[in-house]
């Protein structure tokens, strides 16, 4: 392969930047989150439209590898900043009611999911059809949290019950869907290279036992704070590095390292700016992402047939979220209306989603057809998720008499926040 035309990729960099940023700026007119807006510009960028024709002229195979490149890095950061938001404040507040919510957030949309894919099985056959299943029903389960954040946010929903019931649920969904995802990836990736996965086991003990010391060291506080933000940026991506190296996935070690960043023993305002360095260099590079996922989206062959099957896939992935959830939340003595607001909250999967069809898609799990379906699924119901919110909840949105007790405020940083309109996912 020649070596590819750097005036092309400066090109395209800036074509799917501004393309993907004109879609964002869309979707907040409409009242809908900015990575709706970006996904649907990826896709746009994608074969769907004019044969491919366009996406050949714009990003030309010579170009794709190093696009492939920036977009690996821009998720790495992507699952940094989601390791780095997760709140165990959050999950102890709502620890009382989490036992039915759990088993309605995630049981019940993966078990549908899961004998869903046993029918799917018959038009998309899988060579790892354990494996499949599996994943189908954890795509189903998921919820992608800084979306959810977001539109809790924007919805007034902070200080309420159903906010940091929806936000506990999220995170524990993701933390258990990423480990389901990884022994998924940890089986079908085996090979001869296998017994690389016996250094899981070391890698998490540093990774819980001996970063967080390194990072909250006297040395390490001493340092310029853009050197800190440095190193930290190297260590994450040497943590994605070692779990690609170990048959899982970057995303994994990316998570990890953002996860056991200390909350406490770091300098006034280490956390606070370290999301703000990171986030704008993720911003940047995720709809890099977004296109190279959308090279794989082909809609521009959908039959009847194909058009049932998206059908039969948002209802079971709307059916298990917002039955289950529903119920869940009527177990655990909540109203009607909160029930209804909570179940659709945790049908938002965005982002996430779309990190997760990825690996299924690298890993053979979905073939294009069915991962093109899968994305749609997950677009709608994220575009679905804001209408739904103010038709269960109305006028009680911001009621927080009505809706519960304050919980503390989401934000890359973790930190807890006093204004129910702050934060950032």
């Amino acid at each position: 392969m020649s070596a590819p035309d750097a005036s092309s990729m400066l090109l395209a960099l800036a074509v799917l930047v501004l393309v993907c940023q004109g879609m964002a700026a869309l979707a907040r007119r409409l009242g809908q989150p900015s990575v709706v807006g970006e996904i649907v510009g990826g896709v746009l960028l994608g074969p769907t439209l004019f044969g491919g024709r366009l996406t050949d002229t714009l990003f030309p195979t010579d170009i794709r590898p190093l696009l492939g490149a920036f977009a690996s890095v821009g998720v790495a950061l992507f699952m940094f900043l989601v390791g780095l938001e997760f709140d165990r404040r959050v999950i102890r507040q709502q620890a009382g009611t989490m036992g039915w919510l759990g088993v309605g957030a995630l049981v019940v949309p993966f078990g549908l999911g899961a004998l869903f894919a046993l029918w799917l099985l018959g038009a998309h056959p899988s060579r790892q059809p354990t494996a499949f299943v599996v994943f189908l029903g954890t795509a189903m389960a998921v919820t992608a949290f800084p979306v959810l954040a977001r539109i809790i946010v924007d919805h007034g929903l902070l200080n309420s019950r159903v906010g940091g019931l929806a936000l506990a649920l999220a995170a524990v969904g993701d933390v258990i869907a990423w480990t389901v995802l990884a022994v998924v990836v940890a089986v079908v990736g085996a090979d001869g290279h296998s017994w690389r996965l016996l250094l899981l086991l070391p890698y998490a003990a540093i990774m819980v036992f001996v970063v967080p010391r390194l990072l909250s060291s006297r040395l390490v506080n001493r340092l310029p704070q853009r050197a800190t933000v440095l190193l930290v940026m190297a260590g994450v991506l040497a943590s994605g590095a070692a779990t690609e190296w170990m048959g899982l996935h970057l995303i994994f070690g990316a998570f990890l390292f953002g996860l056991v960043v200390p909350r406490t023993g770091l300098r006034g305002g280490f956390r606070e700016g370290l999301g703000t360095s990171v986030e704008p260099l993720a911003s940047f590079l995720m709809p890099i992402y977004f296109v190279v996922a959308g090279f794989r989206v082909d809609l521009s062959h959908l039959d009847a047939g194909a058009i049932g099957e998206l059908l039969l896939i948002l209802l079971v992935a709307c059916g298990g979220k917002l039955l289950g959830v529903y119920s869940g939340a009527r177990a655990a003595r909540l109203d009607h209306r909160s029930a209804l607001g909570l179940a659709t909250l945790m049908n938002v999967r965005g982002l996430t989603e779309l990190v997760l069809l990825m690996v299924g898609l690298s890993m053979g799990l979905l073939d294009p057809d069915l991962y093109s379906l899968m994305v749609v699924m997950a677009v709608v119901t994220t575009v679905a998720s804001g209408p739904l919110l103010r038709f269960s909840l109305g006028s009680s949105m911001k009621d927080e008499g009505t809706l519960g007790a304050r919980v503390p405020a989401p934000s890359a940083q973790g930190e807890e926040r006093e204004q129910p309109q702050a934060g950032r996912p």
